[in-house]
């Protein structure tokens, strides 16, 4: 009988720890995330009496959360501040929702985040100016929300970061000639924002660049030749904005270049790329 109690006492103090595997503050955390997004009308919800390593979307590891995945799950209210509280989290995905308000600048104390994805919401406000906070973040997708207001200065001490994809929102300001801190980026997309002025010419330091996307907003000036430098370019769209001068031709000799759009006028030209591959794009011709 006495075994028996020792036993009993044993996984009554121990089954706590064993099945919740995560704290009380995090699991609150989630909680909070799950009344806020209006949870009981997720498209799969969360049993809250469950333990939250079984919670859909969750990845527990080592008894903290690790990713969130909720992409495409119906949430549909506001990101709750205590979502700071889930200081080991690497992944937050939630895209493909209803989710409005502002990014919580809670967010950016947690130094764990590898990945932010948080496109085709509703999301308004700005970027928080502490997005810097985050060093070790690699992928940043904002894009098809409401976002406004400038770049925050501190986005350009994200080394590690390689996506930055942040097109069809209400941005506007310049890119800062900082960017060429990003050295990691094989994407930048800022695409279908209101941005202006010249594009600085440190850009052509970001050499492991793949991507390039900055059509549709309100830029001027030349195009820098140090675009150039990007020998690794796939896309470059450059259209619908108010550049002056032409081309430098070195720029359509770039080996991997595929895809480049650059329409000011009406002025059709094919590129051929070293692997005989056409580009079709359209020029400006200045007369």
């Amino acid at each position: 009988m006495k075994k028996a109690t020792v036993i009993l006492l044993f996984f009554m103090v121990v089954s706590p720890f064993a099945f919740s595997q995560i704290s009380t503050i995090e699991k609150n955390a989630l909680i909070d995330l799950y009344k806020s997004t209006n949870g009981d009308n997720w498209n799969t919800r969360w049993n809250l009496s469950d333990a939250p390593n079984t919670w859909y979307g969750i990845t527990v590891e080592n008894n903290t959360v690790t990713e969130i995945n909720l992409s495409m799950n119906n949430l549909n209210g506001l990101l709750p501040a205590t979502i700071g509280n889930l200081k080991f989290i690497k992944h937050l995905n939630l895209g493909f929702n209803k989710i409005s308000g502002v990014i919580p600048p809670e967010m950016t104390t947690i130094k764990s985040l590898e990945t932010i994805q948080l496109f085709m919401n509703q999301i308004e406000g700005t970027i928080p100016s502490t997005i810097g906070n985050l060093t070790n973040l690699k992928e940043l997708v904002l894009f098809n929300n409401l976002i406004s207001g400038y770049l925050p200065e501190s986005i350009y001490n994200l080394k590690e970061l390689k996506i930055l994809h942040i097109s069809s929102n209400k941005l506007t300001g310049l890119i800062s000639t900082n960017i060429k801190n990003l050295k990691s980026l094989k994407t930048l997309s800022l695409f279908d924002n209101s941005m202006f002025g010249v594009i600085p010419s440190e850009i052509g330091k970001l050499t492991n660049l793949e991507e390039l996307v900055l059509a549709n907003n309100s830029f001027d000036g030349e195009i820098p030749s140090e675009i150039s430098n990007l020998i690794k370019l796939e896309t470059l769209l450059l259209n619908n904005n108010q550049f002056i001068g032409s081309i430098n031709p070195s720029i359509e000799k770039l080996p991997q270049l595929l895809n480049f759009e650059y329409i000011n006028n009406l002025l059709e030209v094919e590129v051929y790329t070293n692997n005989s591959t056409p580009i079709t794009y359209n020029s400006l011709n200045p007369q």
